[in-house]
C-alpha cells in the first residue's frame, strides 16, 4: 500500500509516530491498543460509580478515548489498513445486517 494513499488522520498519526522514534512491531502496537481499552474502560467504571448509575462522562474521557483512537490508528498503520476504507466497508457490512436481519451483531 502507498502511504500517500491514507486518509489524512492516518498520515498525521505515521508523521508523528516517525518523528518521535515511536516505531514498533505489529504485536506491540496490538498490546497499547488493549492497554489503551483497559484505560477507557476504567473510565467507563467511573463514570458509571461501577455500574451503580448511569454512565456519565469523566473529565479523563475524551483523552482517553483519544489514546484508543491514537493506537488504534497505530496498529492500522502498522498492517498497511487504511482505516476510511475499513470504515466503509464495516457501514455496508452493517447496513446490510440491518437490512437483512434488522439487526446489526454478527448473530454468533
Amino acid at each position: 500500500m502507498n502511504t500517500s494513499d491514507l486518509p489524512a488522520f492516518q498520515l498525521q498519526v505515521a508523521d508523528f509516530v516517525a518523528e518521535h522514534q515511536l516505531s514498533t512491531d505489529v504485536s506491540t502496537r496490538l498490546l497499547d491498543l488493549l492497554s489503551e481499552i483497559g484505560e477507557l474502560s476504567k473510565e467507563a467504571l467511573k463514570g458509571s460509580d461501577y455500574g451503580k448509575r448511569a454512565f456519565v462522562q469523566t473529565e479523563n474521557w475524551p483523552e482517553e478515548l483519544a489514546d484508543v483512537f491514537f493506537a488504534l490508528i497505530c496498529l492500522a498503520n502498522a498492517t498497511g489498513v487504511d482505516m476510511q476504507s475499513s470504515l466503509e466497508m464495516a457501514l455496508n457490512k452493517y447496513g446490510k445486517r440491518l437490512k437483512d436481519r434488522g439487526d446489526a451483531g454478527s448473530g454468533q
